[in-house]
């Protein structure tokens, strides 16, 4: 079992990550935000593990041993969506924080999550000095700018993810990925467009297709009769809030409608840097605390609702309905932005827990 501590833990999106890899236990959290806390709680089990609501205020001497700290520290200071303070703001010092307990606790390793504008900060003087300061520290470091959208979700998230060890057999070991999103499209049963099948357990064409008929877009078809076949007649399902996926009254076979991403769709003529659509085959745009996301489906523009976001990040439904009984809008969607994609920690804990297992491979 590792047992790793979660630091500047949000909503836990480094938790529901390691957890789903199973043969990781958390040991506590540290979480100044009074809402993300209460999410936190609410969808995880924390009774009898240590908590501090201020990373300054941690005392190491309460923490519990532990092999593996989790941090995704505060990001806005060397964020291009930001001032870019560094460590001139009081946010940018708390990696200072991360360092004191590594220093006390000396854990096997630590994994850490930051916007990738931190490699380049301050012409990469500020990156320097994390470096330094861990290598001071004992740890070897690796590191690699990941896409969430590598990842099985659709949301294009690029961070910067680090993970350090003190043995020197890690290294290479979890970073960096060579390989992501390795599945492929496969064909089941070919034919002229609005005929063709294909394997669910691989990649789609597209998201999303327009509206279909005869001769509809080629897409993901769904059939919904009682003995299912190959229709000439492709119509349209759509997904809806609460109630799942329905089809339109009287017709069995369905493709997804043309879904289009779109950014501030409240402010249709904001100005601002790039699109604002997307292609109904691309993911969602980053999802941030302050940017107000949606879609442009079947022509109308709709703002994306927070059970949606929440599952760009990777969360699954059971934890999500318990964070939006208890939660605002508002603070709904500020989590989300804040959160760390949970099927990127995924993939990183199975190697984390892969490399632990075989350096302790015999050892008792």
């Amino acid at each position: 079992m590792i047992r790793f501590f979660d630091m500047f833990s949000g909503i836990g999106g480094f938790r529901a990550g390691l957890e789903r890899v199973g043969g990781f236990e958390c040991i506590g959290h540290c979480e100044i935000d009074p809402y993300a806390n209460k999410s936190y709680n609410a969808i995880f089990d924390t009774q009898g593990e240590v908590f501090f609501n201020d990373a300054t205020q941690i005392n190491p001497e309460l923490l519990p041993e532990f092999d593996l700290l989790c941090a995704g520290f505060p990001c806005q200071s060397f964020s291009v969506a930001g001032k870019r303070g560094g460590f001139e703001d009081s946010r940018g010092t708390l990696f200072f924080e991360i360092a004191r307990v590594l220093k006390a606790k000396q854990p096997s390793y630590f994994l850490l999550e930051n916007v990738p504008g931190l490699l380049n900060h301050n012409k990469g003087k500020t990156f320097q000095t994390i470096l330094c300061t861990l290598d001071e520290l004992g740890y070897g470091l690796e590191w690699q700018v990941l896409n969430s959208a590598d990842f099985f979700v659709p949301q294009t998230r690029k961070r910067m993810y680090a993970f350090g060890y003190r043995d020197e057999r890690c290294a290479g070991q979890v970073l960096p990925f060579t390989e992501c999103n390795p599945k492929a499209l496969r064909q089941i049963i070919g034919g002229s467009q609005g005929q063709r099948i294909y394997d669910i357990d691989c990649l789609s064409c597209t998201l999303a297709s327009n509206a279909g008929g005869q001769g509809g877009k080629t897409g993901m078809y769904i059939d919904m009769n009682e003995n299912p076949c190959i229709t000439c007649l492709a119509r349209c399902i759509k997904s809806r809030y609460n109630s799942g996926i329905t089809n339109r009254k009287g017709e069995n076979s369905g493709v997804i409608e043309c879904l289009m991403p779109c950014l501030t769709p409240n402010r249709l003529y904001k100005r601002q840097q790039g699109p604002r659509f997307r292609p109904d085959n691309c993911p969602m745009f980053t999802l941030t605390a302050c940017d107000i996301h949606g879609i442009l489906e079947n022509f109308r523009i709709r703002k994306l609702m927070p059970k949606e976001c929440l599952r760009l990040q990777g969360f699954n439904d059971d934890q999500i309905d318990k964070m939006v009984a208890i939660n605002s809008d508002n603070q709904l969607y500020k989590q989300a932005g804040n959160a760390v994609t949970v099927t990127v920690v995924q993939a990183i804990g199975e190697r984390i827990k892969q490399i632990h297992e075989e350096l302790n491979e015999g050892v008792k």
